[in-house]
Order: structure tokens, then C-alpha cells, then sequence
């Protein structure tokens, strides 16, 4: 069976396989002796139309040098070289180098290698100097020589709450005692301090923007002039540095400026910012409920003073001081009267049961008894009916229960009242806010900034990071468009 030919255009020799390696020497022998293929196929066909055995290729450096060889000794007469496109009669091989040749060939490749080394050494070098050498040499330069000298202050404070651990429980007693108790606080304060609200009021009391403003600051650290409220406030914000340690609760400052007492002077400025603003959030945090509770006392006192009055009131319109004593004492008259009357009722029945009972003593007796009767009913009448002018003691008695259990409802309810205002001021203590200051904003002697050592090696290495990411970079993008 006739075997195919693959469809890259190229065929097994015998029994032998083409393999891509086998095609990449041909494409490099092919160059070598002056061919031009345009692929690795194509160098494949032209040397098996030549007689070149392709498995047989052995790409060493004595095998180039022997085809540049070949290639000079058919040059024409006059010294023009056969051009690389031009096909060269290789059916012949080339004969053995002798010792000295050999020699000679490869000295000729060692000092080829060698200046492609040097160019490449130079052209790094080069590189080197200018993308990473001169920007660091100017940023140096700059350190050294023009950056104006500026100090900075530093200072810390945290805020603290009244409201002890002890009195809670669960998450809230632990965390009590820690700086996680006021972090929302202090997270607030170093925005404020951070915000143009404080750059505006620093600068209408400290006069900030003026300071930045004089012409013995460098152009890179001063603010120029006619410039916007925001690029002053960038200016601002870079010379401002704010950090919160929620760990430890401490709010740790730094201000910057081109003199050790503007340092000083803006910092103790900002200080006194944040404790107003912390007294307001104090404020903030104990709301109404002092003055709730004041305003529910107030009500309840009125109401139990309203109470009161009218419990006066009726007293005064019925003319008597307690209806329990008014009734306890019409009682004790009618229970008096009752007792006399059946007193006399005994009398009149053993005068009755006489045989012949004295008729006078008798009708004075029934005459008193009715008179007693009558009496007791006119009282009775009087604590349970009412007329034109009398009103009855059962009603009194009811109005003025009435008013003494409303009164008494006032009372208890006015009682509540006073307690809770007394726990309100007792909670509002316990929520006072205050700033305690740890580190004092103190001027420094000598200027803290530029670092100028510190800052020309930083600058060096990010130069040099960025030339090795850049180099990088465009090393794998040439590779991978050569493939």
C-alpha cells in the first residue's frame, strides 16, 4: 500500500518519520548555504530536491562556519558574494578544515560573541543611566539641594468615656474598659480633622493657606499662588497626617510646616478642634433624656397638684374635712339614739304591762320615743338622701374617695417621674466624653523632613522596579510575537 503524503508537504524518508526538530535543522541549513525558504516545509522539499540527507543534519558550530566557507569561495571574481536567494550547488560536500582553519573559525565566532556581548552590555548600561540612574540622580538632586526643610509635630490622645465596666454585663462590660468602647468616636473625630470643615476653620483662625503661600517654600511643597481652595486642601491633607489604633484607642497626629512653631501652632489648634467636637458628640450621645424626664416630671407634678385642689375644693363645698370621720360620727349619734330608744320602749313596755299603768308617764314616754324615731330617721335621711340644700354624706363620701385615689394615682405617678430623672442624670454622667491628651504637640529642633538619604535610595528602587517590569514585560510580549 502507497502511503499518503502528509499534509504539511513533506514525506518519511524509508521508514523514517519527519520530526519537527528534523524540520527546524533543515530551516536553519537551508539559511546556512543560501537558501531562502519561506517555512520549514519548504526548507525540507528544496533539500530533498538538492540530495541532502535531512537526518543527517548536525547544526554545529563547525558545520556554519564550513557553509559561511562554501558561500565565500563561490563569490565571483570582482568580490561580490552570491546573494543568501541565490541556490549554491551543495552536491558536492565540503572538504575537511585543516588544524589552523579550524582554529581560525573559531576565533572568528568567539569575537563575533564577544562584541554582540559588549553592544549588549553598552546598550543596557545605556538604558540603565537614563530610565533609572538620571531620575534618581534628579529626585537626589532635588533632596539634597532645593527641598525646603520642614518639621514635624507630633501628638496622641484618646477618648475617653465616664461609664465604667462594672455596672453592665455580656459583650458590652467587656469592651467597656477597651478603646473598641469609643472607636465610632474617634473614627468620627479623624475625619473631622481631615475634612475642609477643619481646614477652612484652621485657616480662618491660623492663617494656613498664608503660611504655605510664602515664596522661601520650594514650588513642590508650596501652594501656588491664585491656586483653588482644593488644591490648598491637597496641600492640606498631604502635610496632615491622622491615624487611629483601634487596639489601643489612641488617635496619633502629625502636622507638618515649614517652621517648628507654625508646626506646633496648627497642631495644638487641631487638638482644641477635637475636643470641641468630641464635647459635641457627648452631647449627641446623651440626646434628651434628662430633659424628657424633667418635662414628664413637671407634667406629673401639675397633674398631682390639679389632683390635690380638687380634693381641697370639695371639702371646702361640702363643708367637710374627711367624709370617713363625718360618717363615723353621724353613726355613733344614730347608734347613741338607738340605744336611748330602745331603752325607753323597755320602759314603756313595763309600765304597759302594769294592770294599771300610769296613762301620763306612758304618753311622755311614746311622746320620746316617737321624738327619738323621727330623729334617727331625719339622720339616716341625711346620710343617704339629699334635699334642696343638703347634699348626703354617702355622696360626699364617694366625690372625696374619688379625689384622694386620683390623688394619690398623681402622687405615685409623680414619684416615678422624680426617679427617673435622677437615673437620667445618673446615665448622662456615665455617657460624658472627653479627649485626654497623651502626647503634647512639642516643636522639634531639627527639620524632620526631607530624609534625604532615604528618599533618594526609595526613589532608586522604584525606578528600578519599574525598568524591570517594564523590560520583563516587553520580553514576553517578543517572545511570545516571534513564536
Amino acid at each position: 500500500m502507497n502511503e499518503q503524503a502528509p499534509d504539511d508537504g513533506t514525506q518519511p524518508s524509508g521508514n523514517r518519520k519527519i520530526m519537527p526538530r528534523h524540520k527546524r535543522q533543515a530551516l536553519r541549513y537551508a539559511k546556512q548555504i543560501g537558501l531562502a525558504p519561506s517555512s520549514e516545509d519548504e526548507a525540507v522539499r528544496m533539500l530533498q530536491e538538492r540530495g541532502v540527507d535531512i537526518f543527517s543534519l548536525k547544526n554545529s558550530i563547525l558545520d556554519i562556519a564550513r557553509a559561511e566557507k562554501m558561500r565565500e569561495e563561490q563569490a565571483d571574481p570582482s568580490g561580490v558574494i552570491i546573494a543568501e536567494n541565490q541556490p549554491v550547488d551543495i552536491s558536492k560536500p565540503p572538504g575537511p578544515l585543516t588544524a589552523a582553519q579550524r582554529e581560525i573559525e573559531i576565533n572568528k565566532i568567539r569575537l563575533d560573541l564577544v562584541r554582540r556581548r559588549r553592544r549588549r552590555l553598552f546598550m543596557l548600561v545605556c538604558r540603565l543611566l537614563f530610565f533609572v540612574f538620571l531620575p534618581t540622580a534628579i529626585c537626589g538632586y532635588y533632596y539634597y539641594s532645593v527641598a525646603t526643610d520642614m518639621y514635624e509635630t507630633e501628638s496622641a490622645f484618646l477618648i475617653q468615656t465616664a461609664e465604667s465596666g462594672g455596672g453592665g454585663s455580656g459583650l458590652g462590660a467587656f469592651l467597656a474598659g477597651s478603646g473598641l468602647a469609643t472607636s465610632q468616636d474617634s473614627i468620627v473625630v479623624q475625619d473631622y480633622l481631615l475634612s475642609r470643615e477643619a481646614f477652612q476653620r484652621l485657616d480662618a483662625d491660623q492663617n494656613y493657606v498664608e503660611h504655605f503661600l510664602n515664596p522661601e517654600i520650594d514650588e513642590l511643597q508650596r501652594i501656588p499662588e491664585g491656586a483653588s481652595l482644593d488644591k490648598a486642601y491637597a496641600v492640606y491633607k498631604r502635610n496632615v497626617s491622622i491615624g487611629f489604633d483601634p487596639s489601643e484607642g489612641v488617635v496619633r497626629m502629625r502636622i507638618i510646616a515649614s517652621t517648628p512653631e507654625a508646626s506646633q501652632r496648627f497642631a495644638e489648634a487641631l487638638v482644641g478642634y477635637a475636643e470641641e467636637r468630641v464635647d459635641g458628640l457627648s452631647l449627641e450621645a446623651r440626646g434628651d433624656q434628662v430633659t424628657g424626664a424633667e418635662a414628664r416630671y413637671d407634667k406629673a407634678e401639675q397633674q398631682f397638684l390639679e389632683a390635690q385642689q380638687k380634693v381641697l375644693d370639695l371639702q371646702q363645698q361640702r363643708g367637710v374635712l374627711s367624709a370617713d370621720a363625718e360618717i363615723t360620727s353621724q353613726l355613733s349619734i344614730i347608734n347613741t339614739l338607738e340605744a336611748d330608744l330602745e331603752n325607753k320602749r323597755l320602759s314603756l313596755s313595763e309600765i304597759l304591762d302594769n294592770p294599771r299603768p300610769n296613762q301620763s308617764r306612758a304618753s311622755a314616754l311614746q311622746r320620746e320615743i316617737a321624738r327619738q324615731a323621727e330623729r334617727i330617721e331625719e339622720l339616716r335621711s341625711r346620710m343617704l338622701e339629699s334635699n334642696d340644700s343638703t347634699v348626703p354624706i354617702a355622696r360626699i363620701s364617694a366625690e372625696l374617695q374619688v379625689a384622694e385615689t386620683e390623688m394619690a394615682t398623681r402622687q405615685a405617678l409623680l414619684q416615678q417621674s422624680l426617679t427617673a430623672v435622677e437615673g437620667a442624670r445618673i446615665q448622662e454622667s456615665k455617657q460624658v466624653r472627653y479627649l485626654s491628651l497623651g502626647v503634647k504637640p512639642i516643636a522639634p529642633v531639627d527639620p524632620t523632613y526631607p530624609k534625604k538619604f532615604e528618599s533618594t535610595a526609595l526613589a532608586f528602587l522604584i525606578f528600578m522596579s519599574i525598568y524591570v517590569m517594564v523590560s520583563l514585560t516587553l520580553s514576553i510580549l517578543r517572545e511570545q510575537v516571534s513564536v
